[in-house]
């Protein structure tokens, strides 16, 4: 998996930061890509990377405030133009997300050659796909807004062939029933038990990619043992009563949140404007006070997560 951000400024785009959008590309499905968000000028952002368009085919929406859904018609109608057939999109969000793709693709006769299936949503499981499950929560914003927490299932552990083939046994049948799990009995009578030749499970990574909110219970549910964390820090904390008002979080509060879910990483996104390059870096120390492992997202940052830091 990596986490691609597309967008990571706070309300409206500025010279350094656009608005919200963060891909999640699955490396070993074909370069699928799931869309966290679609905020004004997505796909001009995509069309500065390596992901493709037609590889997207699931956009989740936390809210409807528009730094966060003014990309979505443009983007779905590019998607017709696209070389070869473009894939079926499969989209989620809070209610009205159906009335607003609806209304926009209808007013502009904008004509798709794929099919779209709009899944407005509550809390609990929204998604399951091929051992991936999604789950949704409401976040504390000033309109409904939700956090998503992906989990995989855990991968089975791999054969110790080399183990196998210093005794003797060539690979065949008894290479796969031990690999399943199943102790087998040689002609002998000794009997070979597959935990002694197969590593233990790899645990499923969890990813937690949470909308726009202030501090919140959910956030952290959200987040709870996560491999990372996804959250806004949109200003210091010396403005965090100011911005509690509006639904937004401190960089101190998206820290207070990864440490209480016991998260392994945090990546901070949706930074205000007023914060400029080396100012950045205010928000980064204020995190890293309270959670040392936090990281700070710009547009096209890139975070492969098996390469995040433990």
């Amino acid at each position: 998996m990596e986490l691609h951000f597309l967008g990571t400024g706070a309300g409206m785009p500025s010279k350094e930061r656009n608005v919200s959008s963060v891909a999640l590309k699955f490396l070993q499905r074909g370069g699928e890509v799931w869309l966290f968000d679609c905020g004004e000028a997505t796909q001009h952002q995509i069309l500065r990377t390596s992901l493709k368009p037609r590889k997207i085919n699931k956009i989740f929406i936390t809210h409807l405030h528009g730094d966060h859904i003014f990309g979505l018609p443009g983007l779905l109608g590019s998607r017709s133009f696209q070389n070869g057939e473009a894939s079926p999109v499969v989209i989620y969000g809070p209610k009205g997300i159906k009335a607003f793709i609806e209304t926009a693709l209808n007013i502009s006769e904008t004509y798709l050659t794929y099919p779209i299936q709009v899944i407005e949503i509550g809390e609990g499981l929204i998604c399951e796909d091929d051992g991936r499950h999604v789950y949704a929560k409401k976040l504390d914003h000033v309109i409904p807004c939700f956090g998503f927490r992906l989990e995989e299932q855990a991968q089975p552990g791999k054969l110790k062939a080399g183990m196998l083939k210093k005794m003797g046994l060539a690979p065949g049948p008894l290479y796969q029933q031990l690999k399943e799990g199943r102790d087998v009995r040689r002609e002998d009578g000794t009997v070979l038990k597959s935990s002694d030749f197969v590593s233990p499970p790899v645990p499923g990574r969890i990813v937690a990619i949470l909308g726009d909110t202030k501090y919140c219970d959910n956030a952290v549910e959200l987040g709870r043992n996560a491999s990372v964390i996804v959250h806004e820090a949109t200003v210091l904390h010396e403005l965090a009563e100011k911005a509690a008002e509006f639904g937004h979080s401190s960089a101190r509060s998206a820290a207070v949140t990864a440490r209480l879910a016991n998260a392994a990483a945090l990546i901070l996104n949706h930074i205000s404007s007023r914060y400029h390059k080396e100012e950045k870096m205010l928000l980064l120390k204020e995190a890293e006070e309270v959670f040392s492992n936090t990281m700070i997202a710009d547009d096209f940052s890139i975070f492969p997560i098996e390469k995040i830091k433990k």
